[in-house]
């Protein structure tokens, strides 16, 4: 029995749903199928919270895809501590992955790890000023069985801004390791894979809205042990720019250089998290977005996609829903 003398306390709710609807079209491409994935997530959540910094929370993700029989067909467990006092903070267990990795581009998460990858099984920690971050995390992807290979990613990002001027820092090192007792031998996978970019960010007070851009240089390098390929090196530049008026934005992303993971014809999207667009040596993606709603506890969003990839264009549709019903102490 938890004792008031000492300490104050509160239990804590989140009421959370998410759903989307993301249909890509890339009917001839060599580097990424097409396909429809469509679903929603309830994701409810309690906790205590005491002392205003300390939090233990328990929840669960259920995911229903659209045209399923099955009323849940992934079911996600949330049981994670967080220590959150400015301008450290700390989480520890199965906790929602936007709470670590959501600022990553897609050359490292593709849309779909949101959907299908939900929680992030492990650690964070993050040390913050205003817009100035450093973190760490790491997240335990797979327990080794005989059908499940071992695997976990260990990463960093941070941001430092100097006056309207930016540089960041993305990156992860993937080890993914055989199965269990395999049949057939299986060499040990190494991924890594940065970012570094410079570029500039504009407030309203420089601009009607939100204008930022950058440049970054891709470095990756991965290898496959038992198979004695050695480090195989990976280089690109990837441009982003974001402009926002009110409730309309366009985010481009253009990349070209080495053709990135190597062995993705072996494993697949086991080993490569990452949009599949980046096999290619040169792509661009262009995302037209509205925001129907856009508020602390709802967001609809539309976003038409423009990918200029192996000589065509193809195209995607997207549209999310996220609700957040959230009965959280207010720090």
């Amino acid at each position: 029995m938890l004792s008031h003398e000492g300490f104050s306390q509160q239990l804590t709710w989140n009421a959370g749903l998410f759903s989307f609807f993301d249909n890509t079209e890339f009917g001839k491409s060599k580097v990424k199928i097409p396909q429809t994935m469509a679903g929603v997530m309830l994701i409810p959540e309690a906790g205590l919270t005491w002392d205003t910094i300390h939090e233990v929370n328990f929840g669960v993700n259920l995911m229903h895809e659209f045209g399923s029989s099955k009323p849940v067909d992934k079911f996600y467990t949330t049981a994670y501590y967080c220590y959150d006092s400015n301008p450290f903070r700390f989480i520890m267990g199965a906790f929602p992955r936007n709470m670590a990795v959501e600022k990553y581009p897609r050359l490292f998460f593709q849309d779909s790890i949101s959907y299908y990858r939900p929680n992030l099984n492990g650690l964070f920690a993050e040390y913050r000023q205003g817009d100035d971050y450093f973190n760490f995390w790491l997240d335990w992807t797979g327990r080794q069985s005989p059908t499940v290979h071992e695997a976990f990613f260990l990463g960093f990002s941070g941001r430092y801004d100097i006056g309207i001027f930016k540089i960041q820092h993305f990156d992860y090192y993937f080890h993914y390791a055989s199965k269990m007792n395999p049949v057939v031998d299986e060499a040990l996978h190494d991924n890594f894979l940065s970012l570094t970019s410079a570029g500039l960010s504009l407030s309203d007070s420089f601009f009607p809205g939100r204008l930022e851009a950058s440049a970054g240089w891709v470095a990756g390098l991965e290898r496959a042990r038992a198979d004695n390929t050695g480090w195989i090196r990976k280089n690109g530049l990837l441009v982003e720019v974001r402009a926002e008026y009110k409730f309309i934005g366009l985010f481009n992303t253009f990349y070209t250089g080495s053709g990135l993971m190597q062995f993705y014809n072996d494993h697949g999207n086991d080993l490569y998290w990452g949009d599949p667009v980046y096999r290619a040596s040169t792509s661009d993606r262009a995302d037209i977005y509205l925001d129907f709603i856009r508020s602390s506890k709802i967001k609809l969003e539309i976003t038409y996609s423009l990918h200029l990839l192996e000589g065509r264009i193809y195209n995607e549709q997207m549209l999310k829903l996220k609700v957040n019903l959230d009965g959280r102490v207010k720090k």
